[in-house]
């Protein structure tokens, strides 16, 4: 993040220059640290407030320049509605409207960690300054000229001010590690596909090494040695060799089996032979969203040295049209055996899962397995861009990823499997084919068959993130066309469930 602002915590005093954020409630109540800062200016605020007709909604802000009485350039009142009622996530989305009200050319801002009871607590104050850093997200590196006022100045600097400064950075080390884990997938997820490819996507992934994961690239070579049929047969049409790659983070005990986490990374999907139409094609760069959720995933957990052993597999292709590349009615065989009939080339996140899915458990052995793919458009059509899809084998998991979404507000929404649906794929020349051969529950029918390779009853959730893992709705935390949807949510799962 070249533009990230410099965060840092501090006690609460009047800021003398730049910009001071401050929060009220839905009476235009302040805490007693923001009404002393404030001073003779609490009645310029409510002034203010009558002309806007502000009243200290939730989201809602009010912006005064200049403000008599404070030697502050702008103060921005941002309202919480009811502070009791809010949770962990809303103080995060605090933090980034508060770091929304701070344009590109300010060179400093405070922002008071206080509702109006009081100070936020450290664990609050932290949080905020999560929303700060997720907030101040920006891919704008091929940019070559930009506006005067949209050029950060060299020295920019936000400061979160609160009533325990040292619980506050104490408890901050892990947010940052994990933002640190969000924009690693964001940048993976905005890159185009000319400078991020499946060697190139490997080379990124191996900077985990200084975080103290281990990585491990799997070629065509040794994927043809293994027999991945599956996924080599997505990626045969392409001048760009596939890879998979293999990361793992070893901070729980010794011998313990391991979390693990699938992604499906298709760098660019023309659809191949059965080619998408051209508008909106630019897209499919962000068709690896889910590899780029475990890579930023197994960052986050590094570093912030997660007490739990994990693996992150992810399978990175690129799915394009040429002479060598595979057609509709083809046959390929999976490393697990199991032969695919290739209805539609389009259909080739889930071959390329299929490989990795039956890899990982029969390599590791792990508790669970869960996968991430911007899969199919039937999942946007079921559920829109506000929850990802969720199929599961084991209810516990289910439970626990349910309650992880609710917690981050990287929500779930928990879709059903079911025998029936297996007619669908079935083929009269394999074992399956890669469709359901309708349009009637596209994502269930792709669910269904990702579920005959996850092998040795291997507790199992697929997540279907087509809706939020690219172009999803912008945010108070994020307004970048990459989400890095899932890296909080997992690291919620781990934190919760699995760390000893």
């Amino acid at each position: 993040m070249a533009d990230a602002p410099k965060l840092g915590f501090g006690p609460f005093t009047a800021p003398r220059s730049g910009i001071l954020v401050v929060f009220c409630d839905n009476g235009l109540k302040f805490g007693p640290a923001t009404a002393k800062t404030l001073g003779s200016a609490t009645g310029l605020v409510a002034r203010a407030a009558k002309a806007e007709r502000f009243t200290g909604k939730n989201g809602k802000s009010l912006d005064l320049i200049m403000p008599e009485g404070l030697k502050v350039d702008r103060l921005t009142v941002i309202g919480v509605g009811k502070a009791a009622d809010l949770k962990a996530s809303d103080v995060v989305k605090l933090g980034g409207a508060a770091m929304g009200k701070v344009p590109a050319g300010a060179s400093e801002a405070t922002v008071f960690a206080e509702l109006p009871a009081g100070a936020m607590n450290p664990e609050q104050a932290a949080d905020l300054a999560q929303g700060v850093l997720l907030r101040a997200y920006a891919f704008d590196r091929y940019k070559t000229k930009r506006k005067e006022d949209d050029k950060p100045p060299a020295k920019r600097g936000v400061t979160i001010a609160t009533g325990d400064v040292a619980a506050a950075r104490k408890a901050y080390v892990a947010r940052e590690a994990i933002a640190g884990g969000v924009v690693m997938a964001r940048d993976l997820v905005n890159e185009p596909a000319n400078i991020l490819y499946p060697e190139e996507f490997a080379r990124r992934a191996q900077a985990l090494k200084k975080v103290g994961v281990k990585v491990e690239v799997l070629d065509v070579k040794a994927m043809t040695k293994l027999g991945m049929g599956a996924l080599l047969g997505v990626g045969q049409g392409s001048r760009r060799d596939s890879r998979t790659v293999v990361m793992r983070w070893d901070g729980g005990k010794k011998g313990d089996a391991p979390l693990a986490f699938i992604g499906k990374g298709v760098c660019f999907d023309t659809g191949g032979i059965s080619i998408k139409p051209a508008s909106g094609m630019e897209d499919m760069k962000g068709d690896m969203a889910g590899a780029a959720c475990v890579v930023g995933l197994m960052q986050a957990l590094a570093a912030r040295k997660a007490k739990v052993n994990a693996v992150g597999v992810i399978g990175v292709v690129e799915n394009m049209p040429d002479g060598n590349a595979q057609r509709p009615g083809d046959i390929v065989t999976s490393m697990s055996g199991q032969t695919i009939e290739i209805i539609n080339t389009d259909a080739e996140g889930r071959l390329v899962l299929a490989d990795v899915l039956w890899y990982t458990a029969k390599r590791f052995k792990p508790k669970f397995m869960i996968d991430l793919a911007t899969l199919t458009g039937a999942i946007i059509v079921a559920l829109g861009q506000e929850y990802a899809g969720m199929f599961a084998n084991n209810d516990e998991l289910s439970h626990r990823l349910h309650l992880a979404g609710e917690a981050t507000d990287e929500k779930v929404w928990r879709m059903p499997l079911s025998p029936f649906y297996d007619k669908m794929i079935d083929s009269k020349f394999a074992d399956m084919k890669n469709t359901g051969g309708s349009r009637w529950g596209g994502a269930i029918t792709a669910a269904q068959f990702i579920q005959r390779f996850v092998a040795d009853k291997t507790p199992w959730a697929h997540l279907d993130i087509a809706g939020t893992g690219m172009d999803s709705r912008a945010s108070d935390i994020n307004k970048s066309w990459g989400s890095g949807w899932g890296v909080r949510l997992l690291d919620r799962l781990v934190a919760d469930h699995y760390e000893k």
